[in-house]
């Protein structure tokens, strides 16, 4: 069974993209920030990465750059799930290490393809 690791930090997003995950079969980690989601990445080894941009303490595009730093996560899949849904926003998430770039709102079976797509 495959783990994504899901960081938002408002609980009815989390809620939403957590049950929608979990209703295709993924187990899901959860972390309520970039803090929390580098060690909880580190330690759980998920085999994908949903973040939000928009969170206190590093944002989401800073997270994406950590994590592809890490030697023990630079491989993790990074999907940037965000209401910033400007081009300039979507080509900055890509350039930061992000492997799918998903607006909010979004439906069910487009986050799930969006997973899909780089973990299987």
């Amino acid at each position: 069974m495959r783990t994504v690791l899901v960081v938002e930090d408002t609980p009815s997003e989390m809620e939403l993209i957590s049950g929608y995950l979990r209703e295709v079969g993924y187990t899901v980690i959860s972390a309520m920030d970039a803090a929390e989601a580098m060690n909880k990445a580190v330690q759980q080894k998920p085999d994908a990465v949903v973040t939000d941009v928009v969170m206190p303490g590093k944002n989401g595009f800073e997270l994406c750059r950590s994590l592809k730093k890490n030697p023990a996560t630079q491989k993790l899949p990074i999907i940037i799930c965000t209401s910033k849904n400007q081009e300039l926003d979507r080509l900055w998430g890509m350039k930061q290490g992000a492997d799918v770039y998903v607006t909010k709102p979004f439906g069910r079976d487009e986050l799930v393809r969006a997973i899909k797509s780089v973990v299987g």
